[in-house]
């Protein structure tokens, strides 16, 4: 496996504490993930690593985010991902700062008010997501 910063928790300590949080037993999760009980606790001791079907049983079963546990039972995969997608707030600042942009959609100061409030709730990444949310804003007061 590869190194984990030490702040990181590893993947056998997130099972063990969910399944501590749920009030189960490693028989319980067994059963819901379809292995033995020793398994659970080679896994929650770091000994195993689980196959990819596996990593999504644990998932379903402690109702923990498949992604997660797939990057902390195989972490030389995040590597392979494509570069971390810039924050909302810099694509917010790039976009109210490209006025030529702004010129060329004709976006009035209500439509700019309205895309600065879509920003604020953080799920906005790029300029283009702000030109899809502007063009969707004036699809529906057209339909009004």
């Amino acid at each position: 496996m590869a190194k984990r910063r030490s702040n990181e928790l590893s993947l056998g300590a997130v099972l063990k504490r969910r399944r501590r949080q749920l009030e189960m037993t490693q028989s319980q999760v067994s059963d819901k993930v379809g292995c033995r009980a020793n398994y659970i606790a080679y896994l929650e001791s770091d000994a195993r690593r689980p196959s990819h079907s596996v990593v999504a049983k644990l998932a379903r079963a402690l109702d923990l985010d498949q992604q997660e546990l797939y990057f902390l039972a195989y972490p030389q995969a995040k590597a392979l991902m494509r570069p971390e997608r810039p924050e909302p707030e810099s694509a917010w600042l790039r976009f109210k700062a490209n006025k030529r942009l702004h010129v060329r959609h004709s976006i009035t100061r209500g439509e700019f008010s309205a895309l600065e409030r879509v920003a604020s709730l953080g799920a906005v990444r790029t300029q283009r997501d702000f030109l899809f949310i502007l063009q969707t804003i004036r699809q529906a007061l057209t339909d009004e």
